[in-house]
C-alpha cells in the first residue's frame, strides 16, 4: 500500500479521535449537576417552593438559591461522589443533598447543633421542567394595612403587592410585608383559583403566606409557617386599603422613629464592648470625640441587619472623612460568641470597614443597652450628634424588597447625617 493510500485510510481515525477528545473536554467542563433545580422544602408540614441554580465546571462550581430574579449565592459549593454540599456562611446555613435517579434529596438548615438551632428541613429537588403560564387572579396590587396586635406594640403592618408584567416563572405577583422591625423580603407567588400563595426560600430561610381576597374588599393574610405560639398573632389577619382603615379608625403602621425612646435625652449615649480581636472599644475613645456617630444594634443572624449593612457601609465611605463614625453592636448566640464565624462572614460579605463590636447575646439586649425604652427591634440605629447625645432613633429597616420605603429611608438617613455633620463641634461636648 502506497503512502497516499495510508494517509486516506488514517484520516477517518484522526477525525474520530478528535471528536472523541472534544467530547471528553466538553464533558469535563460541565458538571452533571449543572442547571436549575426545582422542588420543595417541608417546613412545619407545609410545602415551600425551592429553586436552585448550579453552574460552572466540576472544579469550580457556583450555586445560588433563586427567589424570582433575586439570587442568594452560596459561599461554598462541593459535589463529590453524588453528594452536594452548599454553604451559606453569612447565615451559618448549609444545603446538603444526594443525587440519585435525577433527584436531589437532602436537608437545609443551620450548621450548628446549639440549643437555639431549629431542626433542619427536608428538601427534594428535580431538574427544572417547563414553566406553566400563571393563572389570572383578582387584581390586588397596591398598598394594604394588615391589622395586628404584636408583641412589639404595633397595630398594623404594611402589605405591598405588585403584578409581574412578564413572568419568567409561574409567579404572577410579588408581595412584601413591612413590620416595625423590617420587611419579610420579596414573596413571589400565583393564584390557584381560590387564593394567592406567596413565598421565598433564601439563605436566610423560608417564608410562606396565603392571601385570600374577600367580597367586602378586604384580604385574609396568613403566615402559614407561624409556630403554634405565634399563630394567634400571625394567622387570619385582615388587610384593608389605608383609606378604609382610616374610616374605621384603625391605627396606621408605627413610624420607625417613634418605636424606641431614649430614657434621658440630655445624657450622652455610651457603649463599651470588645471587637473581634478582643480590644475594648468605648464611646469615650478619642476617635468618637466631636464626631457624628451611628450606633447600629443588630446581629449576623438577622436578615434585616443584612439589608441595612450596605447602606451603613455606603454612608461610612461617603462621610467618614467629614466626621462620621459608625459602630455596629452585634448580639450573637452563645455558640457564635465562642467562634463568631458567621459574623466574620457577614463583615466580609458586605465589605464592612467600620468597627464591629461583640455586645452579647440577643436576650441581653436591654441589659446591655439600658439607656433606651422599648428597644425590641432588629436592627435599631441610634444617631448621635457631635455632643454624644441621641438625636434620632430608627427601629427596623425597610430593605430592597420594599423599594419605595427603602429609597425613602436612604434619603432620610442621608439627610439626617448631613444635617448632623453641618453642626459645629460643641465646646462643651458631653462626656461619653
Amino acid at each position: 500500500m502506497n503512502v497516499l493510500a495510508r494517509k486516506l485510510l488514517s484520516a477517518p481515525a484522526v477525525l474520530i479521535s478528535q471528536i472523541v477528545l472534544s467530547a471528553a473536554v466538553l464533558h469535563a467542563s460541565a458538571s452533571p449537576i449543572n442547571g436549575i433545580w426545582e422542588g420543595t422544602a417541608t417546613v412545619r408540614g407545609q410545602q415551600v417552593p425551592v429553586r436552585l441554580q448550579i453552574t460552572g465546571s466540576p472544579s469550580h462550581l457556583q450555586a445560588a438559591l433563586l427567589n424570582g430574579p433575586e439570587r442568594a449565592a452560596a459561599s461554598s459549593v462541593s459535589f463529590q461522589n453524588g453528594k452536594l454540599l452548599l454553604g451559606f456562611n453569612y447565615f451559618a446555613r448549609t444545603l446538603e443533598a444526594t443525587l440519585a435517579d435525577n433527584q436531589l434529596t437532602g436537608t437545609f438548615g443551620l450548621t450548628s447543633n446549639a440549643p437555639h438551632a431549629t431542626p433542619r428541613v427536608p428538601v427534594i429537588l428535580r431538574p427544572q421542567a417547563g414553566s406553566a403560564s400563571p393563572q389570572s387572579g383578582p387584581d390586588i396590587h397596591g398598598d394594604w394595612e394588615v391589622a395586628v396586635s404584636s408583641g412589639k406594640g404595633e397595630s398594623a403592618w404594611l402589605l405591598r403587592v405588585e403584578p409581574i408584567a412578564k413572568p419568567s416563572t409561574p409567579d404572577s405577583i410579588r408581595a412584601v410585608i413591612q413590620r416595625i422591625d423590617g420587611d419579610t423580603g420579596s414573596l413571589y407567588g400565583s393564584w390557584d383559583g381560590h387564593q394567592y400563595t406567596v413565598s421565598h426560600f433564601t439563605a436566610a430561610g423560608p417564608a410562606l403566606y396565603s392571601i385570600v381576597p374577600h367580597t367586602d374588599g378586604t384580604l385574609l393574610v396568613s403566615n402559614l409557617l407561624a409556630s403554634d405560639a405565634a399563630k394567634a398573632q400571625s394567622r387570619d389577619l385582615v388587610a384593608r386599603r389605608p383609606a378604609e382603615a382610616r374610616k374605621q379608625n384603625l391605627a396606621a403602621p408605627t413610624d420607625s422613629t417613634q418605636q424606641t425612646r431614649i430614657k434621658d435625652p440630655s445624657a450622652p449615649f455610651t457603649f463599651s464592648f470588645p471587637n473581634l480581636a478582643g480590644k475594648q472599644v468605648s464611646s469615650s475613645d478619642p476617635e468618637f470625640r466631636n464626631k457624628v456617630v451611628i450606633v447600629a444594634i443588630g446581629g449576623s443572624w438577622c436578615p434585616n441587619c443584612h439589608d441595612e449593612a450596605p447602606l451603613l457601609q455606603s454612608l461610612y465611605k461617603r462621610f467618614h472623612s467629614k466626621g462620621l463614625e459608625i459602630v455596629d453592636l452585634s448580639f450573637e448566640e452563645e455558640d457564635q460568641l465562642k467562634d463568631p464565624a458567621r459574623l466574620r462572614a457577614f463583615i466580609q460579605r458586605y465589605g464592612i470597614t467600620y468597627p464591629v463590636l461583640v455586645a452579647g447575646t440577643p436576650d441581653q439586649l436591654n441589659e446591655k443597652i439600658s439607656q433606651a425604652d422599648n428597644l425590641n427591634c432588629w436592627p435599631t440605629s441610634f444617631f448621635l450628634g457631635r455632643d454624644g447625645r441621641v438625636r434620632e432613633i430608627h427601629a427596623g429597616f425597610a430593605g430592597p424588597a420594599n423599594p419605595a420605603a427603602h429609597q425613602a429611608l436612604e434619603r432620610e438617613v442621608t439627610e439626617l447625617v448631613q444635617k448632623l455633620l453641618e453642626e459645629p463641634p460643641s465646646t462643651q461636648t458631653a462626656s461619653r
